[in-house]
C-alpha cells in the first residue's frame, strides 16, 4: 500500500508499507541514492525481504513531483540537444524508432493497427508510427511535451486521465518506453494496461534493469535509479512476476543496446570523471560483451507481453 504524508515542512511524500508485488511488509534500506539532475537531495532504495523488489521509498507524491522535471536537461520529456551526452541521445533514438517499429510489426503480426502510447513524451515514437500507417493513441502528463508532440508530428495526444475513457480490448499494441518505473500507481496500470489490450494484442514495455552489468558495477551512482523520478526499480525476474500477476504471459525479451553506453557515460558524469565519455564508453563496452553473453545483464530490456487465454 501507499499513503502520501506531510512531513514537517517537506513536501507529501508516498510512503510505500507493502511491497505491491508479494504484498509483504519487510523491508530493507539497499542503497542512498542522490538526485544529480535538479535538487541534489538523497532518496533510500529500499528492498522487500521476501520477493526482493526494489522501489524508492518517501518519494514525493504524484502532483508534487513537476520540480524534479524541471530542467530542459531532462531528456525523456524535452527536445534539448545541450551538451554531448545529450547530443549521443536523439542520434540513437533516431535509430531505435526503426527497429522499435520492426518488432512492434513482427511481434504483432500486423502492418498497421491501433497503438497506444503511454507517456510519449515529445511524441518522436508515436509520429513515428503514425507515419508507418498506424492509427496512434498517446498519453503524455507534460503539457509541454504534448504541445511539442503536437506541433511537431501532428499526433493528438491526451493527458494520462484519458486512460480511463478508452474502451475495453481497443487496442492492438500497447507500450510504455521508460514509463513504467516512473508510475505511481502501479499494480492498477497494469490492470488498465490489461483490461484496455485487445485479446490477440500485444504490451511491449521497456525499463531499466536494475541487474544488469552497469547497475553492479556503479551501485548508488548508477545513473538509471534516476530518483525520485523513479520510483520502481525492475529486474527480468520482477517484470515477469508482475506481468504474470495481471494476466500476462512474458513472450520475448529484447535488449537495448545502446543505453549501457548512455548510462555509463551519464553515470561517469555523475561521479565527477575527467573524461566522462572516454570511461562511459569503456564501461559501455563492458557492459555490451557482458550482454551478448547473457541477454538479463542489459542495461535496459524490452519486455513483450500477451495476455493469458481463458
Amino acid at each position: 500500500m501507499l499513503f502520501c504524508s506531510k512531513l514537517g515542512k517537506k513536501v507529501n511524500t508516498v510512503n510505500i508499507t507493502e511491497c505491491p508485488l508479494c504484498g509483504k511488509a519487510a523491508f530493507e534500506k539497499a542503497i542512498t541514492c542522490i538526485d544529480h539532475y535538479v535538487t541534489g537531495e538523497s532518496f533510500d532504495i529500499c528492498r522487500c525481504l521476501h520477493c526482493g523488489f526494489l522501489f524508492t521509498q518517501n518519494v514525493p507524491c504524484e502532483s508534487e513531483m513537476e520540480r524534479y522535471y524541471n530542467t530542459p536537461d531532462y531528456i525523456s520529456h524535452s527536445d534539448t540537444h545541450k551538451g554531448i551526452v545529450n547530443r549521443i541521445y536523439h542520434r540513437v533514438r533516431r535509430w531505435m524508432l526503426s527497429k522499435k517499429a520492426h518488432l512492434i510489426e513482427r511481434n504483432s503480426g500486423l502492418n498497421h493497427g491501433i497503438l497506444l502510447d503511454i507517456g510519449t513524451g515529445t511524441g518522436y515514437f508515436s509520429g513515428f508510427m503514425q507515419k508507418r500507417g498506424w492509427q496512434v493513441y498517446a498519453t503524455e502528463k507534460d503539457s509541454r511535451a504534448r504541445t511539442f508532440a503536437e506541433k511537431q508530428f501532428e499526433v493528438h495526444v491526451d493527458p494520462p486521465e484519458m486512460l480511463d475513457k478508452y474502451k475495453q480490448n481497443s487496442f492492438d499494441v500497447i507500450t510504455l518506453w521508460h514509463v513504467m518505473e516512473h508510475l505511481e500507481k502501479l499494480n492498477p496500470t497494469w490492470d488498465k494496461l490489461n483490461f484496455l489490450l485487445k485479446e490477440r494484442g500485444i504490451l511491449v514495455i521497456a525499463v531499466p534493469n536494475a541487474n544488469s552489468f552497469d547497475a553492479n558495477k556503479y551501485k548508488e551512482m548508477w545513473a538509471a535509479y534516476d530518483v525520485p523520478r523513479h520510483l520502481w526499480h525492475f529486474t527480468p525476474s520482477t517484470m515477469q512476476q508482475f506481468g504474470a500477476a495481471h494476466g500476462f504471459i512474458l513472450a520475448e525479451t529484447y535488449t537495448m543496446p545502446f543505453d549501457v553506453f548512455y548510462i555509463s557515460i551519464l553515470t561517469e558524469k555523475y561521479k565527477g570523471s575527467r573524461f566522462p565519455l572516454l570511461k562511459g564508453a569503456i564501461n559501455g563496452t563492458k557492459g555490451w560483451l557482458a550482454t551478448v553473453a547473457r541477454k538479463e545483464q542489459s542495461s535496459s530490456i524490452i519486455y513483450v507481453f500477451r495476455k493469458k487465454q481463458s
